[in-house]
């Protein structure tokens, strides 16, 4: 019997009123398999099953308004046929109802909905909430965090070859996270995910190899992970072998393949990536020479929070590179990257508030700023800051020389 026979036999079923030929009608209509893809006749078809409570049409239904297919999205009413569906036990209704409820998708976020709902799916055996309900303990998502218990509901699903749970447990494993730090069995988790080409799992197990941690050190096959995770778009990945190119880590340096898998990562936001290309553009390393894009990436990187990226921008600024010279510019991205106790950046900033470059001058401020940046190792910033010291009146050099003590105190502290 060919396909145009099973569909005539269904359509007459399903005018009969045969809730299945209904449901099965309206999937054939919806994916355009065995006749013209018809989205509007696949909803009133799956309509009519699922106001007989076929819990699969039902579902079905809620498939189409949550994904938009060719029709507006629609989560309240997604919701209302998973929910349908859900109730008479549909294990792949109440998933989805878990997700919804999770993420917040079309309505407020509810913890305790998902978890009751992945629950329901999860004694069903649907890995996938099995999963899920693990990374609630996780994350104490609607529940009080608690890595036995998520390293209880990923066995359930690794078990059973979940690849998302195995290289979850893996990384309760390797974190030594509700059980002692075993790395030997984090490798071997990750390698049963890594090998259905989950992504996640061949960087973890990739990384593993690159330090030797749980698997004898092997450059080789960790890049041969890293890869394989990268060309699925895994962006540590891609930023991973950009550096071990750069560096000629085990391999051949190769500049221009560093550059080109910093570019990909750097596409997708990896902050890391886009300072290392900055870098590169500006050097050119691997690359032509251009300021003009190596500012471009620093920008993106230092946006994201990148310290270096932000000192930078603001050297940048400061000596008027490929922009419009702007010492107050310069100031305002010295100031975020030294905040991150980035030292030149602080030393930088002692220098603009000592001389008035970018900022007021505030010889509190300069004395502060070159003080934390000698705690990092910027030797001439003591020099500096007895030249300071000297323009100080009294209150402002005792003012200065409690937060320098302070800071020792605490450095002396921290290295304890």
């Amino acid at each position: 019997m060919g396909v145009r026979d099973v569909a005539l036999g269904l359509r007459e079923a399903a005018e009969q009123g045969d809730a299945d030929a209904q449901n099965n009608l309206g999937i054939m209509y919806r994916s355009g398999k065995g006749m013209p893809r018809d989205i509007q006749l696949a909803v009133a078809c799956l309509l009519k099953a699922a106001n007989q409570n076929h819990a699969e049409a039902q579902f079905n239904l809620g498939l189409i308004h949550a994904n938009g297919d060719d029709v507006p999205r629609d989560y309240p009413l997604a919701i209302t046929w998973y929910r349908k569906a859900a109730e008479q036990g549909h294990m792949r209704a109440q998933f989805n109802l878990g997700v919804i409820y999770s993420d917040g998708q079309g309505t407020q976020q509810d913890y305790e909905q998902a978890l009751l709902w992945y629950r329901k799916a999860a004694d069903q055996g649907h890995v996938g909430a099995q999963n899920n309900i693990g990374l609630m303990y996780v994350n104490g998502h609607g529940v009080a965090q608690n890595f036995r218990r998520a390293m209880a509901w990923f066995g359930k699903a690794a078990v059973r070859g979940d690849a998302a749970a195995q290289n979850n447990l893996g990384m309760l494993y390797g974190n030594g996270k509700g059980v002692p730090r075993n790395d030997l069995q984090a490798a071997s988790l990750y390698r049963k995910a890594a090998e259905q080409s989950y992504a996640t799992a061949q960087y973890n197990l990739a990384l593993l190899c690159e330090l030797g941690h749980g698997v004898a050190q092997d450059i080789t096959q960790a890049i041969s992970w890293y890869r394989k995770a990268a060309d699925q778009g895994h962006v540590r990945a891609q930023y991973s072998l950009g550096l071990i190119y750069e560096k000629g880590q085990g391999v051949a340096q190769d500049l221009k393949l560093a550059a080109d898998w910093y570019r990909k990562a750097a596409q997708h936001a990896n902050m890391n990536a886009q300072f290392s290309l900055g870098s590169m553009l500006d050097q050119g390393r691997g690359v032509a020479v251009d300021g003009v894009q190596a500012l471009a990436w620093y920008r993106q990187a230092a946006d994201r929070g990148h310290s270096k990226a932000q000192f930078a921008l603001g050297l940048r600024y400061d000596l008027g590179q490929d922009v419009p010279q702007d010492h107050k510019e310069a100031f305002f991205w010295y100031l975020k990257a030294g905040e991150q106790s980035y030292p030149r950046a602080q030393f930088n900033l002692g220098l603009m508030y000592g001389y008035g470059h970018g900022a007021t001058v505030d010889l509190v401020q300069a004395h502060r700023w070159f003080t934390l940046a000698e705690l990092q190792g910027v030797t001439k910033a003591a020099t500096y800051k007895m030249t300071i010291e000297a323009k100080m009146g009294p209150e402002q050099r005792q003012l200065a020389q409690a937060f320098a003590r302070d800071c020792l105190e605490k450095s002396k502290s921290d290295a304890t």
